[in-house]
């Protein structure tokens, strides 16, 4: 009597294997939808699974909802070490997280000149012209020795053409002066 050949058992009868695969899916979605830890839990049950090539995979993303995680967390000892934190989000480019920071340190310190400052080289640096000439203005108002910090900053390269920029760096030294000063012109 010939025996009947066994099926081989797929990986997808599995009860566990299909158990991580669905964490795994529901971990993806919450991490588009920048629900991390939501997405951590379901990655954490993955990393831990059956599969190997599932568990690798989930601990890839499980570093990036950890480094979010992170993001969210953070605490600043003073207002200048947030700053410096919305600055070096400016740097890596990503601007809407840098323009929350800036916005939230604004509101609670609306007389900085530092951050009007800030906000100033992001709105150059995103394109939006006339903000940044208004931040930037009411920056050197604050300071003006921001004027001559503005002169050499990279950052505002997109308005070094603008003859509202150059205003703005270079006034006219006569406009500031009051009639009192005015020495009067001596006639022969």
């Amino acid at each position: 009597m010939a025996q009947k050949p066994t099926a081989k058992k797929s990986i997808a009868d599995d009860p566990k294997v299909v158990q991580a695969i669905q964490n795994y899916e529901i971990g993806l979605r919450a991490m588009q939808e920048h629900k991390f830890d939501k997405a951590k839990t379901h990655l954490l049950k993955v990393a831990g699974g059956p599969s190997k090539e599932l568990s690798d995979r989930a601990t890839v993303h499980l570093n990036t909802c950890n480094q979010h995680l992170e993001k969210v967390t953070t605490q600043f000892r003073s207002p200048e070490e947030h700053f410096d934190y919305a600055v070096s989000l400016m740097n890596v480019g990503d601007y809407v997280q840098a323009r929350e920071h800036l916005d939230k340190l604004l509101k609670q310190s609306p007389q900085s000149d530092y951050v009007t400052y800030g906000l100033a080289a992001l709105d150059c640096m995103t394109g939006h012209v006339e903000d940044s000439l208004r931040n930037l203005d009411a920056a050197i108002r604050l300071n003006a020795a921001l004027r001559f910090q503005a002169r050499n900053d990279s950052d505002f390269q997109n308005l070094a053409e603008d003859p509202r920029f150059t205003e703005l760096l270079y006034p006219d030294p006569g406009a500031d002066s009051s009639p009192e000063h005015e020495t009067p012109e001596e006639t022969y």
